[in-house]
């Protein structure tokens, strides 16, 4: 395992603080508050610290409050429910004393029942595709400079996007876009860290997708944006360390919020989670 990756790890793993409270530590990637997917992944791990034998197949949470990157963050952790199949876990995470994030996740059992599920669109491979990483380090004299270290740096997840968009200068493009990604390096076989990781690695690019049709970005003069709300369904079984597909769509932006949707499969064509996010896109006059 990577140094980079061994330390997301760590950054999911938690500190334990009491029997149901837990404390982790935040990263700066560049952006101006803490990482959302850095709260997903460690939201989900402290509800897994609380659940034995059981897999989560679903969590939804909001964003509350931007967190600041330079400050931890304590989850507490509410049982909310303990069945025979299923378990729900309540989790929020404050700094400072006030919430930044609630969610709910849900746990199950394994179980077997009727299998379907939609195609794997056509896409081009992960081979031959430059990642993100390389792109940026090319081109990294037009990255401000104040965030160039940030977005320069080795990464624990390799993000290939298969029609790269230009965030200092986007195109006007159809709400349409597919991502490969993995792990830099093999993981343990634990269930629970290949979905806090694969959690982690959700929020990369998604909110993006409903500012196509628009021509702007993130980093576009004037721009407020921020995840609102952002939910998974693990459907099956992955690894994180292999290639994933993520297919993301848009299908509406309007009242200074947009719609993301996502699907990822792995390389075999297998539909392993879907991804749902509103994003608040707010262009300031």
């Amino acid at each position: 395992m990577t140094e980079v990756l061994e330390q997301l790890v760590e950054l999911l793993q938690l500190e334990t603080m009491g029997e149901l409270t837990f404390r982790g530590d935040s990263e700066n990637l560049g952006f101006p508050n803490v990482f959302g997917g850095q709260v997903l992944g460690q939201a989900l791990m402290a509800g897994y610290k609380t659940v034995d034998g059981k897999e989560a197949h679903s969590m939804h949470g909001y964003f509350l409050r931007p967190g600041n990157h330079s400050l931890p963050i304590d989850y507490e952790v509410q049982v909310v429910r303990d069945g025979a199949t299923f378990s729900t876990r309540r989790v929020i995470a404050r700094q400072s004393g006030k919430e930044i994030f609630a969610m709910i996740g849900s746990f199950q059992s394994p179980e077997e029942g009727f299998e379907h599920q939609f195609e794997m669109p056509d896409a081009h491979g992960p081979e031959g595709v430059y990642s993100e990483l390389e792109t940026r380090r090319k081109f990294k004299e037009f990255i401000p400079e104040k965030v160039r270290e940030q977005y320069t740096v080795d990464r624990p997840i390799e993000i290939r996007p298969i029609e790269p968009i230009n965030y200092l200068s986007p195109d006007i493009r159809e709400p349409y876009k597919q991502n490969w990604f993995r792990a830099v390096a093999a993981l343990p076989d634990d269930p629970a860290i290949h979905q806090c990781i694969l959690a982690y690695a959700s929020d990369f690019g998604l909110l993006g997708t409903c500012m196509l049709p628009h021509g702007v970005s993130f980093m576009a003069r004037g721009m407020q944006v921020a995840s609102l709300d952002h939910a998974i369904w693990f459907h099956r079984d992955f690894r994180v360390d292999d290639w994933l597909l993520y297919d993301m769509d848009s299908p509406s932006s309007s009242r200074g919020r947009g719609l993301n949707r996502g699907n990822m499969y792995n390389r075999d064509g297998v539909l392993v989670a879907s991804i749902c996010q509103e994003a608040l896109i707010r262009q300031r006059k």
